[in-house]
């Protein structure tokens, strides 16, 4: 474990995709595939426990998190969505917490979780970021963190205000920026020609990995899609069973034995 957050950084020299699995059973998929590194999802997590995005307690995310650390050997950067608590403190906080899980990296968001005022005033998300980035660096391994600008999630696509946050939090130490919510090859261009540190992006239909590596992006998150690709599936076969009476998804699926196979290996 001592250098899974060296690994997972070397990653960051060329564009990459890191999917997010939701249980231990698509992170184990997923690694046999052949996927370098694996990231948690914090929605699609919790709607595999059957509640909404932001329901799932931190300790709760914790063990979660634990779970896919020790499901394969790959290093694993979790979604902690602001993490313990509003305070910088706190957010050191989650770092220590996040390495003790055994994870090589995580990120932490300046969104509130407040309706009224969804995104954290820009002085104290830098505060927040200043913070965890001293804790990562107070770690005894390297430790990949995520800074995340959560402005086109919210309610607020100001590509500006966006890039000042990014470059604050990287000027505070932050290892990668990431502005979830991108629509457009051209925000992602200008926010990695704005930061010299690796930006992840979130993958959207319109997207594709070339176009991504060739604006400047250099990883390639998935979110919840993969947890919501599941889960219209089984809303496309049920509506199949229930208005048709039949059972056409079942050429689709992946083979019993296949799975079977799979996770019966001990390696």
């Amino acid at each position: 474990m001592a250098d899974i957050g060296s690994t997972f950084r070397a990653l960051h020299e060329r564009a990459f995709i890191i999917p997010n699995p939701w249980d231990i059973g698509t992170a184990k998929l997923l690694a046999a595939l052949g996927f370098k590194a694996l990231a948690t999802t914090s929605a699609g997590y919790a709607f595999s426990r059957g509640l909404p995005d932001g329901g799932v307690g931190f300790e709760e995310m914790m063990h979660h998190c634990r779970e896919l650390v020790q499901a394969t050997p790959l290093p694993v950067s979790a979604d902690l969505e602001r993490g313990k608590g509003d305070s910088p403190d706190s957010a050191a906080e989650t770092i220590f917490a996040a390495e003790a899980a055994g994870l090589a990296g995580c990120s932490i968001e300046d969104f509130s979780g407040d309706p009224a005022n969804p995104i954290y005033d820009f002085s104290h998300a830098v505060e927040r970021v200043t913070a965890a980035v001293e804790a990562a660096r107070a770690l005894d391994r390297d430790f990949v963190f995520t800074a995340r600008a959560e402005n086109f999630l919210h309610g607020r696509p100001d590509l500006d205000d966006t890039i000042r946050r990014l470059q604050a939090f990287e000027k505070a130490g932050a290892d990668v920026l990431y502005a979830p919510g991108l629509t457009e090859v051209s925000q992602v261009r200008a926010i990695c020609q704005a930061v010299s540190r690796p930006v992840n992006v979130l993958a959207v239909a319109n997207f594709s990995v070339a176009e991504l590596a060739e604006a400047g992006a250099r990883r390639i998150s998935l979110g919840s899609k993969l947890t919501n690709l599941a889960f219209g599936a089984v809303e496309r076969a049920a509506g199949e069973m229930l208005e048709k009476g039949t059972f056409t998804f079942a050429r689709e699926i992946t083979p019993f034995a296949r799975l079977q196979e799979m996770f019966s290996r001990r390696d």
